[in-house]
């Protein structure tokens, strides 16, 4: 048991050692050993191993657990080893005495990473640590590949797996070697099974639609494009599940939901995946005030059950979940952050993106890459207003230009009921009462080709089957979207969105 924890890539390449462990594999299986054995039972975790010590009796237990070998200290004929599983780490003590001339072969040749089993007796170190004291050891894996070292000196961590993109492309040994980043993801499992429990317990069903749509709809991006063979048809992964949702509804569905994965093949950053987590609803005779009360509801609910707070703290922020959240405008907001006044031009049939591009200009934003005069007002609302949005808000009644499937407000068609919901600068959620007439549904989309053939914008095409759906009938309906990965980062600090998806895009290795 020569090699000693925390100290293997000081004295050797990763080369060497994979030799050295190539080696002891063929020792193993030299004496009949099976490093790869079919199955092995075990009796307890080791988070249930732990528990037994905290009762009033400490009594040996028989216990039979396992693990991978995490750290390992050799002294003499005896030895330590700490071995870890998902519930938790506890220390195992072994001696030549103890295991029988196998085992104790196994025990003397384990490296850092190897998987065993371990049969002994619970028993309390002299310095009253929880231990195990083994009694059989079982090869289960034999780790080939050194594990990345974490080593502490002068009180500080140093983690030689340290290179973020690594991390992401090897998540297995990300998931090994740092348990922040397990905790992230049991956080997100938990998170996304509350909620489903949360809006279960509400009424609504939860539904799965089609992944592959012939019309690119629902949302205004850019599809990933495949093809069918056998049917010979061009097909796009969805963007957004929105038409498909709204054809339950006006299928008699009154409460449904849908949490699953959209595609959009558009740009990577800190904050967008081409695929990621969405979540809908839609709720038959609810508007978009209904919406905004079911967003506080989740997040609150999501919080206080989960994360035990209402106060969140992403870096050296402390966001305040308490409700009611505050309410602006759209075009109000901006005015108040920018001192640009865009709400005259609502009622200009197409205002001009060049006097757009001048109002932009005047506060120092460049807006050449914008086709129309409302992209231009939400390039200003996206780098002048959103990251000054830390506290939660709802932003609301946006243009009706630019949300060609949400009702126009009553008393002001030129606007939308609409709102999208803002945290840390971050938009995390997108909602409507959703536009169920007809006539003008086709109007909207008749105005969203006309701007994609112009090349003004990719935009949502016409979906002749949808106004199909909505001359039947649709019941007045609210609808929101929800972005699952962004509400992960916010609740687990997580300054990336691939620190909250477990196997992230990732540009393809040279």
């Amino acid at each position: 048991m020569s090699e000693n924890n925390d100290t293997h890539l000081d004295v050797a390449s990763e080369s060497e050692l994979i030799q050295q462990r190539l080696s002891k594999h063929k020792s193993f299986t030299s004496r009949g050993i099976n490093v790869y054995p079919n199955r092995f039972h075990r009796t307890h975790s080791i988070a249930e191993v732990l528990e037994l010590f905290k009762g009033e009796e400490t009594a040996p237990n028989k216990v039979v657990i396992a693990g991978r070998v995490m750290t390992r200290r050799a002294m003499g004929k005896a030895g330590f080893l700490n071995i870890k599983d998902f519930s938790g780490q506890i220390q195992v003590y072994a001696n030549n005495t103890l295991l029988n001339e196998e085992d104790y072969f196994v025990f003397t040749e384990l490296d850092i990473g190897d998987i065993i089993g371990i049969t002994g007796e619970t028993f309390v170190t002299k310095t009253g640590e929880f231990s195990i004291r083994g009694e059989g050891v079982v090869m289960l894996a034999k780790n080939l590949f050194p594990l990345p070292v974490v080593k502490e000196k002068d009180g500080v961590r140093f983690d030689a797996f340290a290179d973020v993109e690594q991390r992401y492309r090897r998540r297995y040994l990300d998931l090994i070697v740092n348990p922040d980043v397990k905790n992230t993801f049991v956080l997100r499992s938990k998170l996304i099974a509350e909620i489903r429990g949360f809006l279960t317990n509400r009424g609504f069903l939860e539904v799965e639609t089609p992944m592959m749509h012939s019309i690119a709809s629902g949302a205004a991006a850019k599809p990933f494009e495949t093809h069918h063979n056998t049917l010979d048809m061009d097909l796009f992964l969805r963007i957004a599940p929105e038409l498909h949702l709204k054809r339950l509804i006006a299928g008699g569905f009154e409460k449904v939901f849908e949490l699953n994965r959209n595609f959009r093949n558009e740009g990577i950053s800190i904050k967008h995946n081409p695929e990621f987590t969405m979540m809908e609803i839609y709720q038959a005779y609810a508007d978009y005030s209904d919406m905004m009360t079911l967003v506080e509801d989740i997040v609150t609910h999501l919080v206080k059950t989960v994360l035990k707070t209402d106060t969140l703290t992403y870096g050296e922020k402390t966001i305040s979940l308490k409700t009611p959240w505050e309410k602006k405008t759209y075009l109000g907001v901006i005015e108040e952050k920018t001192g640009l006044n865009f709400r005259p031009f609502l009622n200009v049939e197409n205002p001009s993106v060049e006097e757009a591009k001048k109002m932009a200009e005047s506060i120092g934003l460049s807006a050449k890459n914008c086709h129309t005069f409302w992209e231009v007002v939400d390039e200003v609302f996206s780098e002048k207003v959103e990251g000054t949005l830390i506290q939660p808000i709802f932003i609301t009644d946006y243009p009706k230009a630019m949300s060609p499937l949400a009702k126009s407000k009553p008393g002001e068609p030129v606007l939308v009921e609409r709102f999208e919901p803002y945290i840390n600068g971050w938009e995390i959620g997108n909602a409507f009462t959703e536009l169920n007439d007809p006539f003008d549904q086709k109007e909207r989309f008749e105005q969203q080709v006309a701007m994609k053939q112009a090349g003004q914008a990719e935009v949502i095409e016409m979906d002749e089957d949808f106004i199909d759906v909505l001359k039947v009938g649709m019941p007045p309906t609210g609808g929101l979207g929800i972005g699952i990965d962004r509400l992960v980062m916010l609740m687990t600090n997580s300054p990336s969105i691939k620190d909250v998806i477990l196997f992230p895009l990732l540009k393809k290795k040279e």
